[in-house]
């Protein structure tokens, strides 16, 4: 009986949604002659904008960012809806050959590092045919982001099961779900929450977004009126460069307003809020959350939807807690009764750092919380692994486009000097230490003990800072004396 052989890849991308089809752009690019296949464990790419489905989900950044650096965003609108992103980044994948090298029901299960052989054997299920594969790569890319795909949070709400109608969470909306003429009471405050509300309120008899604790909401323009008038003037290709410019500068000063001035930031977003609510409406009741902004992330709500649905009276914000269910109605703390027909549980994500892929190096589980950060990419004592993950601050992709340069540079570093081991390591392992994600949102505070952990100080921070990562991962040397360990590895027996 002979077996055939394992198939070996230089780079395995794990996660087929924008970091991952990012990551495969960069890698083509500036290594063309190197093997490399995205491993996707759904049927579709696409990640986030393939599994959402529920009504008015979009992007909360413009997708001038959001977007890659080296694919304008085309489209008039700003902040656009998922399934003109989901378009754009099929679009990327197929112009750039990365559909090609994608195996989609490729659900890895584990991955091992053997330093006798120098390289990672993956432990895949096909989930299409039932069958397990067993492929061997040099280096790892996750680019799994950091939730669970196969569930949401929800909490336990007492008395839950006494509802007759559906309680849905948007993560599993059904495609069946028709909310037109119902009272809907949506349970959350967050991005998901704010994006529901006015799409739902459009038909439903009415929509309740029911609260615990207030957050930051903005009305920000769908569209970029300079970035249209520039892309008629000077071109796709110019205008998207100055708008991504323009935007990413702007980012940068709201989120440091917010953070040093938050008091005056405070007031600012409240007064915004007053003049897009009805007059005498209790701002502070609804809208004044108890932390500072950007402690949390701010809700942006394009053309200020969210608060055209509360003047038109198709929406109302109520803040309380839930004591328990009728068969028709959400029971308040306050002795208030919500009639609903339908409730929709818009109340966060599950962490799952690394897609809860199981990682050994040399026969050792490897442990996130033990290990430290390195550039927000690498992790402490486990070679020839690299992830993306991109801004909580600003625009995801910003972060991930930095990383994947960095990537690629310390490829072209290790084949300059003969190299094909890296490995990050702490040189001073008294070093404090703190999580890898500094956010205050409920689903990082319920998963930090699963998440690796960064140094104070660099390059071993988690930067939340653009103009700080292009210096460190654009423009800064590769080699880390005091921080990398380059080998080259010699096979057994040589």
């Amino acid at each position: 009986m002979t077996t055939s052989p394992v198939e070996h890849l230089d780079v395995l991308i794990i996660g087929a949604g924008i970091s991952g089809i990012g990551a495969a752009h960069y890698l083509h690019r500036d290594h063309p002659d190197r093997t490399y296949a995205v491993l996707e464990g759904r049927a579709a790419g696409g990640g986030t904008w393939d599994l959402f489905r529920y009504p008015g989900v979009r992007s909360d950044s413009d997708l001038h960012t959001f977007g890659y650096e080296f694919k304008p965003w085309r489209d008039e609108h700003a902040i656009a809806g998922a399934d003109k992103i989901l378009a754009y980044l099929r679009e990327t994948a197929e112009e750039h050959g990365i559909d090609r090298n994608t195996r989609f029901h490729h659900h890895v299960r584990g991955v091992a590092w053997s330093g006798v052989d120098g390289r990672w054997t993956v432990e895949v299920d096909r989930t299409d045919i039932g069958e397990p594969v067993t492929l061997t790569a040099s280096w790892l890319f996750f680019a799994t982001g950091y939730y669970r795909y196969d569930e949401g949070f929800s909490p336990a709400f007492p008395g839950r099961e006494h509802f007759a109608g559906p309680v849905v969470h948007p993560q599993h909306w059904p495609e069946d779900l028709d909310c037109a003429g119902k009272r809907v009471v949506v349970i959350g405050s967050g991005a998901t929450a704010v994006t529901l509300v006015p799409a739902l309120a459009a038909t439903a008899a009415h929509v309740t977004m029911l609260q615990r604790t207030p957050s930051y909401i903005l009305p920000v323009p769908s569209k970029d009126a300079l970035g249209n008038r520039l892309r008629t003037l000077l071109g796709e290709e110019r205008a998207y460069r100055l708008v991504r410019r323009k935007n990413i500068a702007q980012q940068r000063a709201i989120w440091w307003l917010c953070r040093h001035f938050p008091r005056q930031a405070r007031r600012l977003i409240r007064w915004i809020n007053t003049k897009q609510l009805p007059a005498g409406y209790p701002v502070d009741e609804h809208f004044n959350p108890p932390y500072d902004p950007w402690d949390q992330r701010l809700c942006l709500v394009p053309d200020g939807d969210l608060f055209t649905a509360i003047r038109e009276g198709t929406a109302s914000v109520v803040t309380d807690r839930i004591t328990g269910f009728t068969a028709s109605e959400v029971l308040l703390e306050s002795g208030r009764a919500l009639e609903a027909d339908v409730v929709v549980t818009a109340t966060g994500l599950n962490v799952r750092p690394f897609g809860g892929v199981g990682v050994a190096v040399d026969g050792e589980p490897v442990r996130l919380a033990d290990t430290v950060a390195y550039k927000g990419m690498m992790l402490s004592g486990v070679p020839n692994l690299a992830f993306a993950v991109g801004y909580t601050t600003s625009s995801w992709t910003l972060k991930v486009g930095l990383l994947c340069e960095q990537f690629c540079r310390l490829l072209a570093h290790m084949d300059e000097h003969g190299h094909d081991v890296c490995v990050p390591t702490v040189p001073d392992t008294a070093m404090p230490t703190r999580p890898f994600l500094d956010f205050a949102a409920g689903y990082i505070q319920r998963a930090i003990g699963e998440l690796p952990r960064q140094g104070d100080r660099a390059p071993w921070l988690t930067s939340m800072d653009y103009h700080s990562d292009v210096r460190l991962l654009r423009r800064a040397p590769v080699r880390d004396d005091a921080n990398l360990r380059f080998t080259t590895h010699v096979p057994a027996g040589t």
